[in-house]
């Protein structure tokens, strides 16, 4: 049996001589490649001139990239709070559709970073433009002064929902995560069960325990540390069971 194709999100970038390209960082191919047993290819962010569910048809699995950009927050009712953040309005036109379709038919979605966020957005949640702004939060950002591998780093605790999927993947309450981020859920959407939370109260992790099939995010970055966090890598392989049963014909729950 061939491998089961996985669709990743890409964004739209402006890079040399002002030409726009779409990317995405290679570790997540690697990743899904490598521990989902999936073959990976980037979906271009094409926003309207996608047929969306044209596109679902041709993918086992959806992964929701982290990305430097940010949802615009037109989509979740608010104005925009500064005119320097970063945002991608084709990659949202590309992403929020798909995800609502992804999740009514029970295509595995697993969405990191952005990805965690676009999820949340799309099934009517909302977020923080300016999380260490926020009464109570500390600030989630990277250094960027580091190397990268310091980025990455594993930073801080999470504590996992008694019951719930990353829990019952752990066996424990608590662990240790590289969480790295400007923005973050702020109301959680309705059809989302939270899954882990961060020491100053931040949503880290978040399912869709009614969903018809696997639907997982995280606000860190399981991509960075795959071969050598099991976390990061359990991760990949759960979802990657997932995939695998969709493309038997199987529905997988992410619970």
């Amino acid at each position: 049996m061939p491998r089961p194709v996985v669709g990743v999100s890409a964004c739209l970038r402006e890079m040399h001589s002002a030409l726009n390209y779409h990317a995405a960082n290679e570790r997540y191919m690697h990743a899904v490649h490598d521990v989902s047993g999936a073959m990976p290819i980037i979906i271009p962010a094409l926003g309207d001139k996608w047929e969306h569910a044209d596109l679902l048809d041709r993918i086992d699995g959806l992964v929701l990239t982290g990305s430097p950009s940010n949802v615009e927050p037109h989509h979740y009712d608010t104005p925009r709070a500064a005119p320097d953040i970063k945002h991608d309005p084709f990659r949202d036109a590309t992403t929020l559709p798909l995800i609502r379709l992804a999740v009514e038919h029970g295509v595995p979605v697993f969405a990191v970073c952005r990805g965690i966020q676009e999820l949340n957005v799309a099934l009517g949640g909302s977020l923080f433009q300016f999380l260490h702004k926020e009464p109570g939060k500390r600030d989630h950002r990277s250094d960027k002064a580091v190397p990268l591998q310091q980025k990455v780093a594993l930073a801080h605790w999470v504590t996992l929902t008694e019951g719930g999927v990353l829990h019952k993947l752990v066996g424990n309450g608590r662990v240790l995560v590289n969480s790295l981020h400007a923005q973050a859920i702020s109301r959680v959407a309705p059809n989302l069960a939270v899954e882990a939370v961060s020491d100053d109260g931040v949503v880290e992790a978040v399912s869709a325990p009614n969903a018809p099939g696997y639907v997982l995010g995280v606000q860190w970055h399981p991509e960075a540390l795959y071969e050598e966090d099991r976390l990061s890598h359990d991760l990949f392989a759960l979802f990657g069971e997932a995939v695998q049963a969709h493309a038997r014909g199987e529905k997988r729950k992410a619970a």
